[in-house]
């Protein structure tokens, strides 16, 4: 079947989904409104649309965003800096071992998400009814990890550099202390962690350079012969 395709992000530097466009007439920088298993979504056309015969049945793109669809996404965003607030002020009423990084409310206002870390597993039944109560709507409370924590916060890496998570990588992809030997880095935690005490991610961009004997400068593999 053949499918005028074009992928799709709903948060900056998010993973990006793939949506059949149909007849719409859509580019790169076009804002629609998408039907998601979240319910219906605002996004970002960030690829330009191709023609495709893939078996995979794409959803449709619903319609092109209007103005009213992106004043209410900016009210939201408004809304959700207070929910914050509130949030915060509840997790510490709770006295719960938990940081909170984001609150976000859905495209149709429906239900109202609290991204969050901690160490371990945190029992916020009564929380979420705290929250239902105050804000008269659906509560999700979503865990995260730390390095999905500096994707939202963002920030500037070790590099001076705005973080790559948070600019341009759509998915995490696996990083080893092994990238760092093969690339002759000092193995020191503090020279190849990003913010989030991970592995930097870019130790993963020329990985496959060095494993090959392809890499740029002084190689350790030809520095070895091989």
């Amino acid at each position: 079947m053949r499918q005028k395709v074009v992928g799709i992000r709903f948060k900056s530097a998010g993973r990006i989904y793939h949506f059949n466009a149909g007849q719409l007439d859509v580019e790169m920088g076009t804002h629609v409104i998408v039907d998601t298993a979240r319910g219906m979504e605002y996004g970002e056309v960030v690829t330009e649309p191709k023609e495709r015969d893939d078996e995979i049945i794409y959803k449709p793109v619903v319609r092109i965003a209007t103005e009213d669809d992106k004043a209410k996404v900016w009210e939201h965003e408004q809304k959700a800096k207070a929910a914050f607030d509130v949030g915060q002020a509840k997790i510490n009423k709770h006295g719960l071992p938990m940081k909170l990084v984001d609150v976000e409310y859905t495209f149709d206002g429906s239900k109202l998400i609290f991204y969050f870390t901690s160490d371990g597993r945190v029992d916020f039944r009564d929380l979420v009814k705290d929250l239902a109560s105050h804000f008269r709507m659906r509560i999700e409370l979503r865990q995260i990890g730390v390095r999905d924590q500096a994707k939202m916060i963002g920030g500037l890496g070790p590099c001076g550099r705005a973080m790559c998570c948070a600019t341009f990588l759509g998915d995490f992809e696996p990083v080893s202390i092994k990238m760092a030997k093969e690339q002759n880095l000092s193995l020191n935690p503090t020279k190849i962690s990003g913010i989030c005490g991970r592995l930097m991610c870019c130790l993963k961009f020329e990985s496959e350079l060095y494993e090959k004997g392809q890499c740029p400068g002084s190689c350790p593999k030809r520095e070895k012969g091989k």
